[in-house]
């Protein structure tokens, strides 16, 4: 039984650790080629908001009420529009995906900001404050940049953020080898 259930997380953790190795490579990939990454994420992005769309337009013939369905009939056409948009034009889509990538970060770094003043005396706090002015430094050089930054922002940011994920999930999965073993 004991061999068995080692067997089982032994196969597990070495897909585990082939996936995370595959997705840090394809994050530094994205992170040398960031413009074909943005682009490749944008393009996700469009799809995604077709899909929605379509979700919308199906979710209005269910809705009780015709007033209720004139909204979601509403929402799938503006969702299905700008889908397509941004498939139609996808380096406008990236520039727009871009800016609204800096203006979330300029939000989030006011947000945490404040909030590290609001919780001042606690433990911790002035973490909050670093990440607050990392991102707004972030916001700020990715704005001051704009439309220029969109060749190189949503690449990076999405390449960091996949080779982190991957080399999390590499850790975690050998720790877990580590306490079977």
């Amino acid at each position: 039984m004991a061999n068995s259930v080692t067997a089982d997380v032994e196969r597990a953790t070495t897909w585990s650790i082939v996936l995370s190795v595959l997705l840090m490579i394809a994050g530094l990939l994205a992170m040398v080629v960031p413009m074909v990454a943005g682009l490749a994420f944008t393009v996700f992005v469009g799809w995604l908001l077709i899909f929605s769309g379509i979700l919308h337009l199906v979710f209005a013939f269910s809705a009780g009420r015709p007033r209720m369905a004139v909204w979601q009939v509403l929402l799938g056409l503006a969702y299905g529009f700008i889908g397509y948009y941004v498939l139609a034009n996808p380096v406008a889509g990236l520039a727009g995906l871009t800016f609204a990538i800096a203006l979330y970060l300029f939000v989030e770094g006011v947000l945490e900001f404040v909030l590290s003043f609001q919780l001042r005396p606690a433990a911790g706090s002035g973490w909050l404050l670093v990440d607050g002015i990392v991102t707004l430094v972030l916001a700020i050089m990715i704005w001051s940049t704009w439309p220029t930054s969109a060749a190189w922002a949503v690449g990076v940011l999405v390449g960091v953020s996949m080779f982190f994920s991957g080399l999390t999930r590499l850790m975690l999965s050998l720790a877990v080898r580590r306490i079977v073993a």
